[in-house]
Order: C-alpha cells, then sequence, then structure tokens
C-alpha cells in the first residue's frame, strides 16, 4: 500500500464523499451546504453575485482582517486590488524570476546534510517558495521559520469551517486568528517603513497604490501582504510534495519523468487534480437559489469541495486514477473564475524547477517505510507537512 491509499484510507471529509451521488448536500450538524459536484462547483465558483466570497457576512469575528483580504472580496472592489499586484505576475514577470528559483533550489539542495537522505518539505518544498515570496514582498526570507510556525499553528485544526459555535471550534478560531494578528502586526512593521522609506517591492507597491483616488489603509495593506504570503508558498509546497507522492506511487510515470522532463508539467497538473491542495473555498448566499436540484437559502455557508469536484466522474474518467496523459485535464486545483490563484503561474514555475533538480540530483526519491508521511490535519488542504525520501 502507498503512502496515498493509507491517507486516503484514514481520511474524512470530501474523500469520503461521493459527488456522483451527492453532488449537492446539507449538513445539518456543521450548517453547512457542501458542494461535491464538478459541473455544480463551476456554477459557485463563476457566479460572485449569489455566491459570495465576503465570509464575514456569517462569522462577524474575522471583520478585522478583511479589509484588503483579496479573496474575502467580491466585484468591484476585488477586481481593483487585484490589478494593484498582476503585474508582479504577468508571464514576462514570472519568467524573469527562473533564474532565482534555479539559484535557491539549488542552494537549498546543496544544505542538505545527508545526500541519501531527505525531509522534502522542510528542505526544499516550504522553503523554496517562502524564499521567493518572502523576497518580492520584500520581507527578510530568514525570518522564514517564524513565517511557517504561525501558519502551521493557523491551519493545525481537524475541524470543518462552520457556522455552528461548539466552544472547541470556537478555541481554535481564535487561535488562529492570533496568528494572523502576529503576522499582521509584523508585517505592519514593514508597511510603516516602506511609507518612509519606498522600495522595489510589493509592499512599496501596494502602499503607493490607490484605488478610487484613495491610498489604501495600514489594515488593508498589512492584510493584502499577508494573504500574498500565505498564498504565495503554501501551495507549492503542497503541490511539489503530492507530485512527488505520486511519483512514490506509480514508479511508471517517475521513469518518464526521469526520461522525459517534458512530461513533467502535465504530471504536476494531474496531481492538482488528484491531490488539491487546496481542497475547499468558501462561499456565502447573498439571495436564495438553487444549485444542484436542491434550494439554497440566502445567508448560507457553501463549501465547494474542490478535491471531490476534481474526481467527479460526471467531468474525469478514471477519476481515482493518476493519468498525467489526461488531455484535457480541466481541473480545478487553483480555483476558477474571478478568484483563480493569481499566483498559479509561479506556483507552477516553482513545481518544475524543484521537480526537475530533485530528478537531477538524486537516483531515486522514494518513500520511507519506516518514517510515513504526515499530513496536513485541516480537512480544507491535502498535503505533506512532513516527507522524508530515500534518494540513492
Amino acid at each position: 500500500m502507498t503512502a496515498i491509499d493509507s491517507w486516503v484510507d484514514s481520511a474524512g471529509g470530501w474523500l469520503n464523499n461521493s459527488p456522483a451521488s451527492t453532488p449537492v448536500h446539507y449538513d445539518d450538524a456543521s450548517q453547512v451546504w457542501n458542494v461535491y459536484g464538478y459541473a455544480e462547483a463551476l456554477t459557485v465558483l463563476g457566479d460572485p453575485v449569489t455566491f459570495s466570497s465576503d465570509t464575514t457576512r456569517i462569522f462577524s469575528h474575522a471583520d478585522e482582517f478583511a479589509p484588503g483580504d483579496l479573496v474575502r472580496v467580491d466585484p468591484p472592489d476585488h477586481s481593483k486590488l487585484r490589478k494593484l499586484v498582476s503585474r508582479a505576475f504577468t508571464p514576462k514577470a514570472i519568467a524573469g524570476l527562473e533564474p532565482r528559483i534555479e539559484q535557491v533550489t539549488g542552494e537549498l539542495l546543496d544544505a542538505v546534510d545527508d545526500p541519501s537522505r531527505l525531509e522534502l518539505v522542510n528542505d526544499l518544498a516550504y522553503p523554496l517558495p517562502m524564499i521567493v515570496i518572502a523576497e518580492l514582498l520584500g520581507v527578510p526570507a530568514s525570518d522564514r521559520e517564524m513565517f511557517k510556525q504561525r501558519v502551521d499553528a493557523m491551519f493545525d485544526s481537524d475541524q470543518q469551517l462552520s457556522p455552528s459555535s461548539a466552544e472547541q471550534q470556537q478555541r481554535q478560531l481564535e487561535e488562529s486568528m492570533r496568528q494572523v494578528r502576529h503576522l499582521t502586526d509584523y508585517l505592519g512593521e514593514h508597511v510603516e517603513h516602506r511609507r518612509r522609506n519606498p522600495q522595489e517591492d510589493l509592499i512599496t507597491r501596494l502602499v503607493e497604490a490607490e484605488v478610487d483616488g484613495e491610498r489604501l489603509s495600514h489594515t488593508e495593506v498589512a492584510n493584502f501582504a499577508v494573504l500574498l504570503l500565505i498564498a504565495g508558498h503554501i501551495t507549492t509546497t503542497m503541490l511539489i510534495g503530492n507530485t512527488v507522492l505520486c511519483w512514490d506511487a506509480h514508479p511508471q510515470h517517475h521513469a518518464l519523468a526521469r526520461a522525459d522532463r517534458s512530461t513533467v508539467p502535465a504530471m504536476i497538473e494531474e496531481s492538482l487534480r488528484l491531490l488539491s491542495p487546496f481542497a475547499s473555498l468558501g462561499r456565502v448566499t447573498t439571495t436564495e437559489t438553487e444549485l444542484g436540484g436542491q434550494p439554497i437559502p440566502a445567508d448560507q455557508l457553501v463549501m465547494v469541495w474542490i478535491g471531490a469536484a476534481n474526481r467527479d466522474p460526471h467531468q474525469f474518467s478514471s477519476p481515482d486514477v493518476f493519468d498525467p496523459t489526461r488531455d484535457p485535464n480541466p481541473h480545478l486545483g487553483f480555483g476558477r473564475g474571478i478568484h483563480f490563484c493569481i499566483g498559479a503561474p509561479l506556483a507552477r514555475l516553482e513545481g518544475r524547477v524543484a521537480l526537475n533538480q530533485l530528478l537531477d540530483r538524486f537516483p531515486k526519491l522514494a518513500v520511507d517505510p519506516d518514517q510515513p508521511p504526515e499530513f496536513q490535519p485541516n480537512p480544507n488542504m491535502t498535503g505533506a507537512r512532513k516527507l522524508v525520501l530515500h534518494t540513492t
């Protein structure tokens, strides 16, 4: 049994639900409408008027972090905010980062103490994208261990997002908010420094930007920077680990990647489908609507299970099979619609560079059977937080 099979057997949440029989299902206990079907997921993600990203409509405790948070803003403000950073993620801008990504990857692998053994997440999959996004923002990459501690604590919960106010969930939410506050305070200091000392980085761009003739507030810039810091590394971290896990489970595809590097991008795409890093996205209904034959009232939390939609047999043949030859492969691993991940090209580039260098340097990439992977406990995330590999 492979590491993936073992995890799937023990996992809950979207992995144990069948989108074929229940594309939309209301859970009384959590008070959540769960969307598992691919077509239904497209409907939700493509209609920001009916399905709002502003979850503060029902989660008021997060109000302080909403201003400037791109993923929780609806049009027209969303378009204005997204435009502020779009130039940093154009194809030309991303292509220009490749030499630096190559350099950082090489330096991280050079620093590995024992070349016969790799802890993929700590040695490469986490620090690589974190260093890159930190440099883009203009914050010290040397602080990445502090970032990791805060982000890990934010997502260290096995509870599904829910409007219910169970005591345990409330404590976990408060702890997550506390960690976010640490990051906003930290980045807020850099925001104030850029107001006095502008530099060539994303924080300066946000500080100096104007929306409708007005500058963003301190809170908006700090919250926007936190989003970029978190989203700018966590998907890539899981993407790299998940692709290696797929290779471990399917040696024939691992061998093909070594023999023909042009197949690596397609393998990344299929790993994004099969093991979607962010397995769910939350929306709130603004009016009464119907989805998958189910009437849904206004002001209801709708969870779109990306991981389940990406395994919907109505859209993908043999959906539980890792098949990098799928063409087309219209997975939702980076979302869809106006909130499609702005950093998707960067994540793909970082993944390709990292995986190619792993193949260049190490004759084997096999999961250590005596140290099985440790997976993210959060049901909204799919990926390893510790992955020990034998490399020779």
